[in-house]
């Protein structure tokens, strides 16, 4: 066998070994992130509250207690967070957002939601702004589909 041959059946096989070992190591840790999601589930509270501001920021910057900062991982503190600013009867407090709830809120609304510590779980809107959400359309005036959203 010639040497090119050899080296590329090595470096195929190292790359299936790899690939493996992702796909094993995704599967467990997609299971305890679904764990997580459904025990913070059972623990969330029902909270009302009015959103004064929310923002895309690190978790240094978001005023969060100092104990949330130390115990996160480290990639974790690089990334931003969705925060929301709100006040809850008459404290104004910082909680971190789920990001598809993120997407459906607005400042300046009163919001009923289901809250785990200092995390929000889902909200729906009291009174306030109806946010429908951004939409691309074509020529055509129907929904245009993002590149991202075509892969998926």
């Amino acid at each position: 066998m010639s040497p090119w041959l050899i080296v590329l059946l090595c470096v195929l096989g190292a790359m299936i070994i790899a690939l493996i070992v992702l796909y094993i190591l995704g599967r467990r840790t997609q299971k305890k992130q679904e764990q997580q999601e459904e025990d913070m589930k059972k623990q969330a509270q029902p909270m009302n509250f009015f959103i004064i501001d929310k923002k895309k920021m690190r978790l240094k910057d978001a005023g969060l207690p100092k104990i949330v900062y130390d115990s996160s991982p480290k990639l974790a503190r690089l990334g931003k967070v969705p925060v929301l600013k709100v006040k809850v009867a008459n404290r104004v407090m910082s909680l971190v957002c789920d990001a598809e709830v993120y997407k459906t809120l607005l400042p300046k609304q009163e919001v009923k939601a289901q809250v785990a510590g200092i995390y929000v779980v889902s909200a729906k809107r009291i009174r306030g702004p109806v946010y429908e959400g951004k939409v691309k359309r074509g020529k055509d005036g129907k929904k245009k589909e993002s590149f991202i959203d075509r892969l998926r």
